[in-house]
């Protein structure tokens, strides 16, 4: 995807300024042998034991075993595995025709693959276990959004999903060699604004959480509203996706399918707590 910078490289050059923000930590944490282990690695790692640690609270809360949350886990880490790199390689499909055996690097994930992959598996994992998704999911909300802010400090360590060239004074320099930014040219900093967006998702589930919305599901919908509307705007200050059709990429098109869906589900529910129930 650096490919796609060099548009941008010549007046990125001519009118480059020294950046607020200078990131030169090595995305690399370890090396043994032929193995490196990325701090984005190590990042997604917390992130899903954060979220596994979160939902068995919130299980246990809700008069569940915490053996359901990690059975349950056995079903969707994989799966989001799965989703992440499928939606990862179809994003990227040029890269992964010329390097085939790509496919089997763990790196390169893409969240909504991620979100769609462990959502099927906790469905399907509800399914059998004859259990309510949606009153599952409710209560994972919150610690859904978090692990996906846990992740964003990956990517701004790693320097993956990276913004345009930019002037402004909070722009980021990326100065490691094993960055996967453009090296020491400033770009937006679309993982501190996609991290920052989690944030504020998380306090607005928070708050709705304290029985604000009562029906199952209705949370849970919330949290995919929220999220996909940031994701949405934030990605037209992407620097390394490639436009899928006009000025939108493909991440936008699944965004605004999930937005829709998320948002028709909440207008749903609304409207039946508030339509009359007529009695002869």
């Amino acid at each position: 995807m650096r490919l796609l910078f060099i548009r941008y490289f010549v007046e990125a050059r001519r009118r480059r300024r020294d950046s607020v923000i200078s990131i030169g930590v090595d995305p690399v944490a370890f090396t043994i042998g032929s193995f490196s282990l990325r701090w984005y690695g190590v990042m997604v790692l917390l992130a899903i034991a954060f979220l596994v640690w979160w939902s068995t609270r919130s299980a246990k809360a809700a008069g569940y075993n915490k053996d359901f949350v990690l059975e349950g886990a056995l079903w969707a880490i994989p799966l989001g595995f799965i989703g992440a790199k499928l939606v990862h390689v179809v994003d990227n499909m040029s890269h992964y025709l010329d390097y085939p055996f790509d496919m089997l690097n763990p790196a390169g994930l893409a969240i909504f693959g991620a979100i769609l992959g462990s959502m099927l598996g906790i469905w399907a994992y509800c399914q059998w276990k004859h259990i309510p998704f949606a009153a599952f999911a409710d209560s994972a909300a919150p610690g859904i959004i978090l692990a996906q802010a846990i992740g964003r400090v990956g990517c701004t360590i790693n320097g993956c999903c990276y913004g345009r060239p930019s002037s402004l004074p909070w722009a980021v320099t990326w100065t490691h060699p094993n960055t996967y930014a453009p090296l020491g040219i400033a770009v937006q900093p679309t993982q501190i604004y996609e991290l920052l967006w989690d944030l504020l998702v998380f306090a607005i589930l928070w708050w709705l959480l304290r029985g604000r919305l009562k029906q199952p599901g209705a949370l849970f919908a919330a949290y995919l509203a929220l999220y996909s509307l940031g994701s949405f705007l934030i990605r037209f200050l992407r620097g390394d996706v490639s436009s899928f059709v006009g000025t939108m990429n493909e991440g936008q098109f699944i965004s605004l399918l999930m937005f829709m869906v998320a948002t028709g589900f909440l207008v749903r529910q609304f409207w039946a707590l508030r339509r009359p129930v007529w009695r002869d």
